[in-house]
């Protein structure tokens, strides 16, 4: 059984971001787990003066979950053609510890308009040594839907096989690290 963990990088409450990754981890294969990372908004400011045995427990929490996965998901929106600053703040934690090194990512993308903040993020993950898995791009567009309608999108048998056969590209990558 693999274990992944996926992490939105969106703190909204109707994230379209939250939304796939919530997804993604209802429509996991049987051999793969998928968990929710919740705790991007609890991240206190990342400080280099806070590490060791000074870092707070959620920042903790993070740096253990990243380290305990065999594999890490992010979907995460465009702010001002970058990467928002929580989901930032989270991969900071991250910088100068070994969960990321060597570790395999992938980005899924909820909106087709996020270009800078995909080449950002990707930039930023590869900078940390994490193994980003690149072949099995998955974008389901849920841009500037409503609920009801990101729930409908999502549950078409489609796009439910599009998630499926993601996460199952993604633990072949996994496995032939």
């Amino acid at each position: 059984m693999l274990n992944i963990l996926a992490i939105s990088g969106s703190l909204r409450a109707a994230s379209t971001n939250s939304a796939l990754i919530a997804a993604l981890a209802a429509n996991a294969p049987a051999d793969c787990r998928v968990t929710v990372y919740d705790g991007l908004g609890r991240l206190p400011i990342f400080n280099p003066d806070d590490e060791g045995e000074r870092t707070p427990p959620e920042a903790a929490r993070l740096i253990d979950a990243v380290t305990r996965a065999d594999g890490v998901i992010v979907s995460c929106p465009e702010y001002a053609h970058g990467v928002p600053g929580g989901m930032k703040n989270a991969l900071d934690w991250l910088v100068s510890r070994d969960a990321a090194v060597d570790k395999p990512a992938m980005l899924v993308h909820a909106s087709p308009r996020s270009f800078f903040a995909r080449a950002a993020l990707a930039e930023i993950m590869r900078t940390m040594s994490f193994a980003l898995h690149e072949e099995a791009a998955l974008e389901i567009a849920l841009l500037g839907k409503k609920p009801p309608e990101i729930e409908a999108i999502l549950a078409k048998a489609e796009n439910r096989q599009a998630m499926r056969e993601a996460i199952q590209a993604f633990a072949g990558f996994i496995g032939a690290r």
